[in-house]
C-alpha cells in the first residue's frame, strides 16, 4: 500500500524482439548519406502515435516520421526502438527494446497498450463535469496491475460541491498519493506543485473527457499547443489529428505522455484474483480466508467478508470488486 502525500504482457503482439547492435546518432549525423547511412541502426523513442503512424526522436532530439517493418502492431507511445533511416525525416522501427513497464485497458474485444515506460500513471478527475469514481478505482487496478505507480489528481477545486474531496480523502486514506488543484482559478499554484510531483518521472495522464487535462498540460509545458500541431501534422500527412497520444519534455526534467480522453476503462486483460491484490484494502487479508480459491463473494470463513461485515472493508468497494470479478469471468466464458 503507497503513502500518501500532501502533494500528493498481454500477448504476443508485444513481445519483445531480438536486439541488434545499436548506435546513437547525433542530430549532426544528418550529413551522412548512402548505403551506409541507410544500413546503420539507431535508438529513438517513440513520441507521438496515430493508428500505425509514430513520430520518434533520436538522442540529438531531431524527430522522425516512422513505421514498423512487417506491419506489426507492437509499437506503443513511450517505447524505445531501434530504427534504421529510410527516406528523408523518416525512419523504419525495426525492434522494440525491451520495456521497464506497460498500461493496458481492454473491453473484452481488444487489449489497447495506453503507454510503455511510465513510472507514474496521473489520474485527473474532477466533480463537475461529474466524473465516475469507478473509473478512478479501475484506473489504479490497472496501475497496480503494471507495477506503476498511481497519483491522483482532484482538478477543478474551485468549483467542487464537495464530492470531489470526498473521493480525493477515500482514496488518500487507502494509501494513495493525491493532489487537489485548480489549473483555471490558480494556475501558479498548480503549475508549482503538480510540476514538483511530477518531476523526474515519466508520467501518463489519463481521465475521462472534461477533466480538464488539456488545461494542466498547457501548463505543465508552455509549448504543448506548437509540439501538439507539429505532432499530428507529421503524423497525419499534413492533416491536423486530436486524437493523436503524445509525449512531452518536462522543464524539470521527466516527460508526461498524453492520451485522448475515453469513458471507460476495461480490464478484461485481467483476472479476479490480480484485482483482489490490487485493492489495498484487500491484500493484507489475502491468503486468510478457508478456502484457497475463495472468491470473497459468498464463501464462509472469507477474510474479506468479515472485514466487509466489521466495517473495516467500505460496501461500495466490496461491490465495486464483487461486480467487476463477475464481469471478467462472464468476458472469460466463466460460470
Amino acid at each position: 500500500m503507497r503513502s500518501s502525500a500532501s502533494t500528493s504482457a498481454p500477448g504476443d503482439e508485444h513481445a519483445v524482439f531480438p536486439q541488434p547492435r545499436l548506435r546513437r546518432v547525433p542530430r549532426e549525423a544528418g550529413a551522412v548519406s548512402g548505403a551506409t547511412r541507410r544500413a546503420e541502426l539507431f535508438e529513438a523513442r517513440v513520441v507521438a502515435a496515430y493508428g500505425r503512424h509514430f513520430l520518434v526522436e533520436d538522442a540529438g532530439g531531431a524527430l522522425r516520421q516512422a513505421h514498423r517493418r512487417g506491419k506489426r502492431g507492437d509499437v506503443v507511445l513511450g517505447d524505445r526502438v531501434a530504427c534504421r533511416h529510410a527516406a528523408a525525416a523518416q525512419a523504419t522501427i525495426e525492434s522494440v527494446l525491451p520495456r521497464t513497464s506497460l498500461l493496458m485497458r481492454a473491453d473484452g474485444v481488444r487489449c489497447k497498450a495506453l503507454a510503455a515506460n511510465v513510472d507514474r500513471v496521473v489520474v485527473v478527475f474532477a466533480a463537475r463535469p461529474s466524473s465516475n469514481e469507478r473509473f478512478l478505482w479501475r484506473a489504479l487496478v490497472a496501475a497496480h496491475a503494471a507495477g506503476i505507480a498511481p497519483l491522483l489528481v482532484l482538478n477543478k477545486t474551485d468549483v467542487d460541491d464537495g464530492s470531489g474531496a470526498a473521493a480525493l480523502a477515500r482514496l488518500a486514506r487507502l494509501g494513495y498519493a493525491t493532489l487537489a488543484v485548480s489549473a483555471k482559478a490558480a494556475p501558479e499554484a498548480t503549475r508549482r506543485a503538480l510540476g514538483a510531483a511530477l518531476q523526474a518521472h515519466s508520467n501518463l495522464l489519463v481521465g475521462q473527457s472534461g477533466m480538464g487535462k488539456s488545461t494542466l498540460i498547457n501548463l505543465l509545458v508552455p509549448d504543448a499547443q506548437a509540439r501538439t500541431k507539429e505532432y499530428s501534422t507529421r503524423l497525419n500527412a499534413g492533416r491536423q489529428t486530436t486524437t493523436a497520444s503524445r509525449l512531452f519534455p518536462l522543464a524539470g526534467g521527466g516527460d508526461l505522455i498524453d492520451t485522448p480522453g475515453f469513458q471507460a476503462f476495461g480490464l478484461a486483460h485481467l483476472d479476479p484474483g490480480q484485482v483482489a491484490a490490487a485493492l489495498p484494502e484487500f491484500a493484507p487479508l489475502l491468503g486468510r480466508c478457508r478456502f484457497n480459491d475463495c472468491r470473497h463473494v459468498g464463501e464462509p470463513d472469507c477474510a474479506i467478508r468479515a472485514a466487509l461485515d466489521a466495517g473495516t472493508i467500505d460496501a461500495a468497494r466490496h461491490a465495486f470488486y464483487a461486480e467487476l470479478a463477475e464481469e471478467l469471468q462472464r468476458q472469460r466464458g466463466g460460470p
